[in-house]
């Protein structure tokens, strides 16, 4: 199975169209699309986008919570609810509506980032910003790890 990777650098033109790169417009072609989902990220100032496999996961996390509960009405509500479904044209060029763009400051640059089963959308110094601090934290485990296992333990607590 193949998956949304790599980082891609866009511009928006002067209607507010960005291209989406090949490799992931053939990912949302293999779904049989022609359109990409995309919401405002919960925990981010960035977008969340993709196409079938984007969908599924947002299935599969509102189904672990029973019918008709509040959980299930409000997570529902919030993904659902938030999704636009951006017509790709002929070009492979979308248009941000003003809320999404509203919501991840873009302006008329964009970086594209894959996150394997979907991708996110950023206005490009809140990314760099965002992944200083992913990489920083990501160094700081991989040395975590790497004290663990000269002493041959794995576990975090040290038992």
């Amino acid at each position: 199975m193949e998956r949304f990777v790599s980082t891609y650098a866009m511009r928006l033109d002067s209607k507010g169209r960005m291209s989406i790169p090949a490799p992931y417009r053939a990912l949302i072609a293999r779904d049989g699309l022609e359109h990409v989902y995309c919401h405002p990220a919960l925990e981010r100032p960035a977008l969340q986008a993709g196409g079938a496999r984007l969908m599924t996961g947002i299935d599969a996390l509102i189904e672990r919570y029973p019918p008709y509960s509040e959980a299930r009405e409000q997570l529902a509500g919030a993904l659902y609810g938030a999704i636009e479904i951006l017509k790709l044209d002929p070009e492979g060029r979308v248009m941000l509506s003003e809320g999404l763009k509203s919501h991840a400051h873009i302006g008329n640059e964009a970086v594209l980032v894959g996150l394997g089963d979907s991708f996110r959308i950023w206005e490009p110094g809140r990314f760099r910003a965002h992944l200083a601090e992913a990489t920083a934290k990501l160094r700081a485990l991989k040395a975590e790890i790497g004290s663990r296992g000269a002493t041959g333990n794995t576990r975090a607590d040290g038992a």
